[in-house]
């Protein structure tokens, strides 16, 4: 099952006592096949986990950067196909856990057991759904239990411990904590909230606990990894992308990132 991949691979950094390092990027951007070749090689320079962004015309919790890379993919008119595709190409490739990050309009339109089974059939490891409220998660986490998908829910630092104790009992793989209120983006310091809301989360859960939002150096991952299993960074590499001149700058630059990172979250 895919879902036991990525909890396998999150085992494996625990036991050599370091955290995880768990990239992002949308699929489509830059265009379908540079996004396969992106994670690529983000896997390469040393992410153990990916996540593959559905695209998403309001993408509430996504801050500036993100937008930008939504908004090219869905201008070259990315579909969920497309998204399935890369998971598909990225976990063939590498044999990394690979798993997409969606809002949960897209899934509920194209059909949760279509989507599970289809996801599952690509090879996906799972999903994170972000806005999706544990009391109306049931239809999903059935499918997804039926297909080995891993469902992972988002904390809050707002999140009250009886509320973490509701969400970490419904959720599988990892729990993804949001380090601070707001949406997406580099910062240039790591949130003071979020060494607390992981010693509150695992405080209910025997799941690993992984940060993300703002994380863009590698000072910032060993911090990070200083008290989480896993340091999540998305923006960082979506940017590396903006600013490249060409897709070949672009694939260097998100490599030598990774790598980068994975010396800060083993120093940490």
């Amino acid at each position: 099952m895919s879902a036991q991949r990525l909890s396998d691979v999150l085992a494996e950094a625990r036991a050599e006592r370091r955290a995880a390092l768990v990239g992002y990027l949308p699929a489509g951007f830059p265009s379908v096949d540079g996004a396969v070749r992106a994670l690529t090689a983000m896997i390469e320079g040393g992410c153990d986990v990916v996540e593959v962004g559905l695209p998403h015309s309001d993408p509430v919790l996504d801050g500036p950067v993100i937008q930008a890379a939504d908004d090219i993919a869905l201008r070259q008119g990315v579909r969920i196909t497309d998204v399935l595709a890369t998971v598909e190409a990225v976990t063939r490739a590498t044999g990394a856990p690979v798993l997409v990050m969606t809002y949960w309009n897209p899934v509920d339109r194209y059909g949760v057991e279509r989507f599970a089974a289809d996801l599952a059939g690509a090879g996906g490891a799972g999903c994170i759904l972000p806005d999706l409220p544990v009391e109306e998660s049931d239809p999903w986490r059935a499918a997804a239990e039926r297909h080995g998908l891993a469902t992972v829910f988002v904390v809050a630092p707002s999140s009250r411990d009886e509320r973490l104790a509701k969400i970490t009992a419904a959720g599988t793989g990892f729990v993804y904590a949001a380090s601070l209120m707001g949406v997406t983006g580099t910062r240039a310091a790591v949130s003071a909230d979020a060494a607390d809301l992981v010693r509150r989360t695992r405080a209910s859960t025997e799941l690993p606990v992984c940060v993300g939002l703002g994380v863009s150096t590698a000072e910032q991952a060993a911090e990070v990894a200083g008290f989480a299993d896993g340091v999540i960074v998305g923006s960082a590499f979506v940017k590396r992308l903006l600013d490249a001149e060409d897709l070949d700058a672009g694939l260097a630059g998100v490599r030598d990132l990774a790598a980068d990172l994975a010396k800060g979250v083993r120093a940490g």
